[in-house]
């Protein structure tokens, strides 16, 4: 009995094929699962020590900048919200990766990242040493992965055909922008400088990388495929 197969990818083995599409995607959100995991049955008072320890804010970054910068994406808050990050990231970075490539997808989201923590820590420094919010804020719990998917939801723009890519566009503008424009704060506008940052990009979509052999290949525009003749056939 023939075997059941998945379009472009593996026979009988859907999931395996979409995993290996996107690695980079699905071994991020596997961290991200075991760190919420680790959050969801640790004390409380342990919880609270995980979460400032890996938090980007002032204090670590001026202690521990590295670690600040790599161990704040692979936390959230609320274990409870794994759920949710996981269909984000499934219909953000997933289809960003099999597009861009692993390299490319991760140049984009790790760049917005860092950017965006740095230059909105480096609002709060200012705000605290003109007195506009409390020296506390120097130590809050700054932690999450959501700069990343702003930045994913950015370069995703150039993949959605026009006249819909503006119409996402400007969904996605004012996702970002109002929460910004109303509330100001920090985290809004790391969102803000994440989306940019993906949108900026955009010469990376020029030629992106061989397919991914787990995809399927495209057909020729314009191009019917053609049938196999049989005898007598004209």
């Amino acid at each position: 009995m023939p075997s059941e197969t998945f379009p472009g990818g593996e026979p009988s083995r859907p999931i395996r094929s979409w995993v290996r599409s996107s690695p980079g995607t699905h071994l991020w959100l596997a961290v991200i699962a075991a760190t919420s995991l680790t959050l969801a049955l640790a004390p409380a008072a342990l919880d609270a020590h995980l979460l400032h320890r890996n938090s980007s804010n002032l204090h670590q970054l001026a202690h521990h900048p590295v670690r600040a910068l790599l161990g704040s994406a692979f936390w959230i808050e609320d274990p409870a919200d794994l759920l949710l990050y996981a269909v984000l990231f499934e219909a953000l970075h997933a289809p960003v990766e099999r597009w861009l490539g692993t390299a490319r997808w991760l140049f984009v989201v790790a760049g917005a990242h860092i950017a965006a923590t740095l230059v909105s820590q480096q609002v709060v420094l200012l705000a605290i040493r003109d007195h506009d919010v409390p020296r506390s804020m120097a130590h809050v719990v700054d932690i999450g992965v959501s700069y990343g998917l702003a930045a994913s939801a950015g370069v995703l723009t150039y993949r959605i055909v026009r006249p819909w890519r503006w119409l996402y566009l400007a969904a996605a503008v004012a996702f970002f922008l109002v929460p910004l424009l109303a509330d100001r704060t920090y985290t809004d506008l790391g969102h803000a400088i994440s989306l940019a940052i993906g949108l900026a990009c955009y010469p990376l979509t020029r030629h992106p990388p061989a397919r991914h052999p787990s995809l399927p290949a495209p057909s020729p525009r314009g191009k019917p495929v053609d049938r196999e003749r049989r005898p007598g056939a004209h």
